[in-house]
């Protein structure tokens, strides 16, 4: 079949966009970082509370955090989990982690004690970067998992010895940011101050293991298909692609700026991969400064912040773009050269894009992607001014198949799975055989999950999700993890999670319950619900029913939920 029929989409793309991006470029993730941290070694890498670190000081850093992780026996392809939020020991860590031919297992800092356990047990993670501000979190599960070591790290850590001493006791004793813990220190297991681990570091050396493309790089934890947190295993040449892709698409767009420092807008958090490819590792690549933001819901904070730079690029999810573009304070910000604001993670409301495109002068480009992919597949063209209403193109290196549920490709216009195929797309996941074969088809495609059409030109708009999966704020909230959870309530007989619009977050969960013991009020099931949710997965709404609506084999029909709500 002609290319230009099998990938209409390359008809559309801007010009100086290649149709395919060299994904054999390095043997490794790492061998582009260092590339990157050697060519931009006098930049700014990224601005934390008015504190910069340049690109030599992340190179020199990981190195020797690195080398203090081998120190403690850790050997290659053993599992590390990442707990903080956007401050600047996560660029150092990161780079660490990976150097020594590590796996970084990134951990939502908000976790609550029963998510933290899932993952570490299941990642098998022997290790710990955490902020103490979470530390309260791990002291509750971490005799139950395979931490050997604890990083601790604090918000002052890198800002210099006298800012840094300032920052640690406001978070500690003005905020009280920091609860009480004590981490068991039974069984061998080691806890060492951040600082402390990078002083030792620096008197040793980094052993630099042969780290090649197939090599385990990250274990990005996601609801997959079903409710259970899986961990989706991407390769380094998984992300290496990813990075690849993503800088042929936008860089056209950012060398308008000439070849300067740039500045990219760091507010999604590092442990999502939205942030981690973009932000960290193509900002890295580009030589760009990350702005890092640790608390966006903080919007006069964060606006105060952004007063004090130059920004040229900005990726969020629509909850951000509209809060931003609601205050009056953030119009009143420089956007001259603001060039990108790409958005992700969830649909883009076109009232926001609107809003945001007159504000700025800059569109908000929608784009697509999931954990599994890395997670860039397809995105609008950045030189677009008009909101289009769809995810885009597939991006360089990427095919996109829409199919019915035999499998078969579906022509034009006719609403099918999502199904992607490119160097991006993951390994499976990790140590679930049986899952990963239910995503992948025997020619190399994911399955999504999402229902989508694709027009003649080859752009994709996205109509319906197969799975009941929830979308809050862009983080991926699963029906059956909250029913699993909710349905051990001893006072609950029965229970359904559904999604229902949402003018803030795109949509909120909400919870029908049927009660076993008729005490039960609303305010105990809002309660064992905040000791077991991390804030994004809490139910908005709970509504206690006689009963609910079944198939006849007895399946709760959440789509009847859904359309009475």
């Amino acid at each position: 079949m002609d290319m230009a029929v099998k990938k209409p989409w390359l008809k559309n793309y801007p010009p100086n966009v290649a149709a395919e991006i060299d994904s054999a470029a390095y043997p490794s993730l790492t061998a582009l970082l260092e590339e990157a941290f050697r060519k931009h070694a006098a930049r700014d890498a990224a601005a934390f509370l008015d504190q910069r670190i340049k690109f030599r000081d992340v190179d020199d850093m990981s190195v020797a955090f690195g080398a203090w992780l081998q120190s403690k026996g850790l050997k290659k392809g053993d599992r590390v989990a990442v707990m903080m939020p956007n401050v600047l020991q996560y660029m150092v860590v990161i780079a660490a982690i990976l150097r020594a031919g590590l796996v970084v297992v990134n951990v939502n800092p908000l976790y609550t004690p029963r998510e933290l356990e899932h993952q570490l047990k299941d990642s098998g993670a022997s290790a710990i970067i955490i902020l103490e501000n979470f530390a309260t979190t791990l002291e509750e599960v971490v005799d139950r998992t395979q931490v050997k070591h604890v990083v601790l790290a604090a918000m002052g850590d890198l800002l210099g010895f006298w800012k840094g001493q300032l920052v640690n006791f406001v978070v500690r004793h003005v905020r009280k940011m920091v609860p009480e813990y004590k981490l068991p220190l039974a069984d061998g297991r080691t806890v060492t101050r951040f600082n402390m681990a990078l002083a030792e570091g620096s008197r040793m050396s980094l052993s630099r293991p042969n780290i090649g493309p197939d090599d385990v790089a990250f274990l990005q934890y996601t609801g997959g298909t079903t409710g259970v947190s899986k961990g989706a295993t991407l390769l380094h040449r998984n992300v290496m692609a990813n990075i690849l892709q993503t800088e042929a698409w936008f860089k056209p767009m950012l060398d308008q700026l000439g070849d300067k420092p740039l500045t990219v807008v760091c507010a999604l958090p590092l442990y999502h991969i939205f942030a981690l490819t973009i932000c960290y590792m193509m900002g890295a690549r580009l030589g760009m400064m990350n702005l890092l933001i640790p608390n966006p819901r903080d919007i006069p904070g964060f606006i105060k912040t952004l007063q004090k730079y130059r920004i040229n690029m900005f990726p969020a999810v629509n909850t951000l773009f509209n809060a931003l573009a609601n205050d009056p304070e953030f119009a009143r910000l420089d956007f001259s050269e603001l060039v990108v604001s790409n958005g992700g993670g969830m649909a883009c409301q076109q009232a926001t894009a609107e809003k945001w495109l007159r504000i700025t002068g800059c569109p908000v480009v929608e784009g697509y992607g999931l954990s599994e992919t890395s997670p860039v597949a397809t995105s609008n063209r950045l030189d677009l001014r008009e909101f289009s209403g769809t995810i885009g193109v597939p991006i360089p290196s990427t095919e996109i198949a829409i199919r019915d549920d035999d499998g078969r490709d579906l022509p034009f216009g006719e609403p099918g799975e999502i199904c992607i195929r490119g160097p991006q797309v993951m390994a499976g996941y990790w140590n679930r055989p049986d899952e990963t074969a239910k995503v992948m088809t025997p020619d190399g495609y994911f399955k999504s999950g999402d229902v989508g059409v694709m027009d003649e030109r080859g752009y994709i708009r996205i109509v319906d999700r197969k799975k009941d999966m929830i979308l809050v704020s862009g983080f991926n909230v699963y029906p059956n993890e909250i029913e699993q959870v909710v349905n051990m309530h001893p006072g609950v007989l029965e229970c359904a999670a559904v999604g229902v619009p949402d003018e803030k977050s795109g949509e909120a969960v909400k919870l029908f319950v049927v009660k076993k013991d008729p005490t039960l009020a609303e305010e105990d099931l809002s309660d064992y619900c905040r000791e077991n949710f991390t804030g994004y997965k809490r139910p908005k709404y709970i509504e206690f029913r006689d009963d609910l609506p079944k198939t006849n084999v007895g399946k709760i029909l959440r789509r009847e939920l859904r359309a009475g709500s």
